[in-house]
């Protein structure tokens, strides 16, 4: 079981200071941005390798496909912008230039796509740059695996795993501090999701910065007597059919929380396993379907919980849903 710690960390940072560290071991490491390498913390690894460090400008479908080339030369490519343009401006070249093109026996190229600026959580930049679809389009392109870390640890471990693995990664970051939520001790293994806290009544599954809702709403519902497992489900592709099974036959509802659309995520995902292994009651928590909207800094905490994505909504629904459980 994972110590949830209070201390509030920024993702970014921790993936510009990773980057370095990698690319201080590994020469084949090459890193790209679309103009928003200051925000995205790589800049800091231009500085250090200026050889192996591309700013291809705002124009993204060029990032990818500058990436691919990269890759086909043997290099281990990094490129990062904004969720909202990375899948959104991209897709044909996503799909075409990096996940299609295979090798012998190694599927896809050796292209890591790192997206921050994630969700509603995005706040003042409004609902047309708020994305909530990429879960959805990056998993259903083959040979890419999906991640979604909940901390700055996680970044920083999913980071350097993705550096010694071949082959496509898309992993979704945050742009605001996130508390931490697993200790430097925690192993990662993609494909393998964490629980979190044990539990038998129902399960909650999370991602991103819903995995500390998820754990403030299973310590909430514990005062009342309600005990819930909670799993990081932080890798969504491959996701972990065998964690996902047992908690469906053993607290016999689920409960999944995410900061996306409910329509291909996460909690689409959890329900496709389920469905075909045991089915249970399981009830998706996001984005209902529809576009999020402007907001201060401060006011996005409000945002969330008007989509329902909150603490509070989690525990609400355990509740309902175990009324329902076979």
């Amino acid at each position: 079981m994972t110590t949830v710690q209070q201390e509030s960390t920024d993702m970014r940072t921790e993936y510009g200071k990773t980057l370095i560290e990698i690319g201080k071991e590994n020469q084949n490491i090459v890193v790209l941005g679309a103009d928003t390498t200051d925000s995205l913390k790589t800049a800091a690894f231009g500085k250090e390798f200026p050889k192996r460090f591309f700013n291809v400008g705002i124009a993204e479908a060029n990032l990818v496909s500058v990436a691919a080339g990269l890759a086909i030369e043997g290099k281990t490519a990094f490129a990062s912008t904004y969720a909202i343009f990375l899948p959104g401006r991209a897709v044909d070249q996503i799909r075409n230039a990096i996940a299609y093109p295979s090798r012998e026996d190694k599927k896809g190229l050796n292209v890591k796509l790192v997206v921050s600026h994630a969700g509603l959580s995005v706040g003042a930049d409004g609902g047309s740059h708020q994305q909530i679809e990429d879960i959805a389009i990056m998993r259903a392109i083959p040979n890419f695996r999906v991640l979604i870390p909940a901390d700055s640890i996680a970044v920083k471990k999913l980071t350097w795993i993705m550096s010694q693995e071949y082959g496509p990664f898309f992993m979704r970051m945050a742009r605001s501090k996130t508390p931490l939520v697993h200790t430097e001790s925690q192993d990662f293994e993609i494909g393998k999701g964490i629980t979190l806290v044990d539990g038998s009544d129902c399960t909650i599954a999370a991602c991103g910065i819903t995995v500390k809702m998820a754990l403030d709403a299973a310590a909430s519902l514990k005062q009342e007597g309600i005990s819930c497992r909670v799993i990081d489900m932080f890798s969504v592709k491959p996701i972990d059919i065998e964690l996902m099974e047992k908690a469906a036959r053993e607290t016999g509802c689920i409960v999944t929380c995410e900061e996306h659309n409910i329509m291909g995520g996460m909690g689409s995902a959890v329900g496709e396993v389920v469905s075909e292994r045991h089915p249970v009651p399981i009830k998706r928590i996001g984005a209902q379907d529809m576009f999020g909207e402007s907001c201060r800094d401060k006011e996005i905490p409000l945002l969330l919980e008007k989509h329902g994505i909150s603490s509070i909504n989690i525990a609400k629904t355990v509740k309902e849903i175990r009324s329902k459980k076979l």
